[in-house]
């Protein structure tokens, strides 16, 4: 087995996360150091400013920040050892397979866990999606570093999820998943679970990379440009999903050309004459799920339903041809491994006659 090579990790907003790190554009000069020996402790990670932890043993008891830490550990086989979360996964959002052990992890926070709930979990390593993301309110109100230590936590951050959202985050967009992939390896060796976390990374470079084949003829040029209507986000005024989002990576590998693509962040507040001005070749209807089949199809319904409606949108091209993806939010802006599923879901939407859906 390979070394593993980890960076820092960290933040995102509230379900959505971006990727930074590995060869996605997104290298913070934050590394990981781990013993080439799966399994082997101590694991060094550093978070986005280099500043390293040290993980001495494998911990015991885990609290993580938001649903997306909590999915990968879950898919990791640690999910047995996490004793509490912030943003837990809303009702139907886990899939099948985990959405019970998922269920059953103590809310800690419904969103960013109060500071002395935290400190006084009982944990020995908090995974950390979000940083000092100002906008999720963990910046100024969260333990500082020396109260994490006080307390006997381990924090160690996502980088695929934390660093795009700061100003030393790389520029460069997002176009592959190699900073999630990263996370996941990431996390891996620090739970001591580095052969399933390798195992979840082969069957997503797996999924991608037939995408990628399929469409490998397809010429830049000709790949059709996609729009991201985060439709739970408001409608008065809609978010770009800029470059640096893990949505960006997800769309270019299905095979397709994000209009906000060139927007230097990971979401930026737009407005209606920018979508106009784009005029997408195809919308995704990004709606979070519902928690049943039935309330989920009519959120699709109603966001299809505004952009026939609405003035400003009922003439563009995706909406006149019916060109609508419905895929969900947390698969396509959260850092996990189903971002490979969303690669072919679109792909498949797409370009049709090149990929199929289904594995």
């Amino acid at each position: 087995m390979r070394p593993r090579v980890v960076c820092g990790i960290a933040a995102a907003v509230a379900l959505f996360a971006t990727a930074c790190g590995g060869g996605d554009g997104g290298g913070q000069g934050a590394s990981v150091t781990a013993s080439a020996q799966a399994g082997a402790y101590p694991v060094t990670v550093a978070d986005c400013a280099g500043k390293e932890t040290v993980i001495a043993k494998a911990p015991t008891k885990i609290v993580t920040s938001n649903a997306s830490s909590l999915e990968m550990l879950l898919r990791l086989g640690a999910g047995d050892r996490v004793i509490g979360t912030g943003f837990p996964p809303g009702k139907g959002t886990l899939p099948a397979d985990i959405a019970e052990q998922g269920g059953k992890v103590p809310v800690l926070g419904e969103k960013v866990i109060p500071r002395e709930a935290l400190l006084g979990s009982g944990a020995d390593l908090y995974v950390d999606t979000f940083s000092a993301m100002p906008m999720m309110g963990g910046g100024a109100t969260g333990p500082s570093e020396e109260e994490y230590a006080a307390a006997g936590i381990r924090h160690v951050y996502l980088l695929s999820t934390a660093c795009a959202g700061t100003p030393k985050a790389a520029k460069a967009p997002r176009t592959d998943l190699a900073g999630v992939e990263d996370d996941i390896r990431r996390l891996g060796a620090v739970t001591g679970t580095a052969a399933r976390a390798e195992e979840l990374v082969a069957g997503m470079e797996k999924q991608v990379g037939d995408v990628r084949t399929a469409l490998a003829a397809v010429p830049e040029a000709q790949r059709p440009s996609y729009f991201v209507f985060d439709f739970d986000a408001g409608t008065k005024q809609p978010v770009a999903v800029c470059g640096r989002q893990v949505a960006n990576a997800v769309i270019t590998q299905a095979g397709a050309r994000n209009v906000f693509a060139d927007c230097d962040a990971d979401f930026k507040p737009g407005s209606w004459e920018d979508v106009v001005a784009k005029n997408p070749d195809w919308i995704q209807l990004a709606v979070r799920n519902r928690g049943s089949e039935e309330a989920t199809r009519k959120a699709f319904d109603d966001a299809e339903a505004f952009l026939k409606g609405f003035p400003a949108t009922q003439g563009l091209k995706a909406v006149q041809e019916g060109h609508f993806v419905r895929l969900g939010s947390e698969v396509t802006t959260i850092a996990g491994v189903r971002n490979a599923d969303a690669v072919r879901q679109i792909a498949a939407t797409v370009h049709p006659d090149l990929v199929k859906n289904g594995r």
